[in-house]
């Protein structure tokens, strides 16, 4: 199925330069047609004229003035025709292959959406199977209604992103933007995190009593899209950094990891709807490639700013810097 694709494909970018070649081969052959047949027109009206007539001199010039209008005239008109083609092809061809990357994107998204769903559903179905046909004591019990619970959040994180997403690029959804304790939202995200993760390094550097007016369940997904993403792409070893502070009439969110980083020509790319780093076919991390652009959608719709910037000495930090 993905060869006959690619073949398709081939065939219709063949097909497309082929007609482009084409047209503009053809505009270049009609410019020269008919400026011959000016010239030879011109000729026969010099032919025609009679030397010994007073007027010969002004008739000739006349003739040689129209000749060069003409010249001028298809010149113009063929610059003209060229440049619309040339215009017309490269926005059809940007087009056609902004639809072919979205469609693949897309494809891709599905494929990622399938395995994030299909996971945690078949691990909160094996503990619930195991809790049914064992008797366990409390401890394991414990554990597995944990591990469940766990998978539900992540099954609750995915479909909120999904569902929220595609009602903010709609603009059906409507944002409630309230007086918030900010400082509590990071605090008590975090800390699901921490509770999670129990074996992770976390750092938390989080100011008290900060007020931010905003959409309560925005803010929440934005700061868990960050945290996750840190989690996802750094070693289970290395630690995690939240912060949050004031900087003159700015607040900023800050979260920082150790991963392997993201490289200069990318790291506009990442806040882009299904953009994922790597090759699809061997990337390993999991994810839907929406976390960070639907980031940098709320961040737009409360007036901030993202943007992700090196750690030292390995890792990257995001930045979200709201005006007070």
């Amino acid at each position: 199925m993905k060869a006959s694709r690619k073949s398709r494909l081939f065939l219709a970018s063949l097909a497309y330069w082929f007609l482009l070649v084409y047209i503009v081969a053809a505009l270049v052959f009609w410019f020269f047609e008919l400026n011959q047949q000016s010239d030879q027109m011109a000729s026969y009206k010099i032919s025609a004229l009679i030397l010994d007539d007073p007027d010969y001199l002004s008739k000739y010039e006349k003739i040689q003035d129209e000749r060069k209008r003409k010249s001028a005239q298809f010149l113009g008109e063929g610059i003209t025709f060229l440049v619309l083609t040339l215009l017309g092809a490269f926005y059809v061809y940007r087009a056609v292959r902004k639809q072919i990357k979205l469609q693949q994107q897309q494809q891709h998204f599905m494929m990622a959406v399938t395995h994030e769903l299909k996971t945690p559903i078949a691990v909160a179905k094996l503990n619930l199977e195991t809790l049914l046909k064992h008797q366990l004591d409390d401890q394991k019990k414990n554990k597995l209604l944990s591990m469940t619970l766990e998978e539900t959040n992540r099954l609750n994180t995915l479909a909120n992103n999904i569902l929220v997403s595609s009602q903010l690029e709609g603009g059906r959804y409507r944002i409630a933007r309230e007086e918030i304790d900010f400082s509590s939202l990071v605090q008590s995200a975090v800390q699901d995190f921490i509770n999670r993760f129990p074996a992770r390094k976390w750092i938390t550097n989080i100011q008290a009593d900060t007020e931010l007016n905003g959409d309560p369940l925005l803010l929440q997904i934005l700061v868990n899209n960050l945290v996750e993403n840190a989690v996802k792409y750094s070693p289970k070893t290395a630690a995690i950094e939240c912060r949050l502070f004031t900087k003159g009439k700015t607040l900023v969110l800050q979260v920082a990891d150790e991963g392997p980083g993201i490289p200069d020509n990318e790291k506009n790319k990442v806040f882009e709807k299904f953009y994922r780093i790597g090759n699809e076919n061997t990337r390993t991390a999991k994810g839907t490639g929406l976390g960070l652009f639907l980031c940098r959608k709320i961040a737009e719709d409360h007036r901030a700013t993202i943007r992700v910037t090196d750690n030292t000495p390995t890792g990257c930090i995001f930045t979200v810097s709201f005006t007070l």
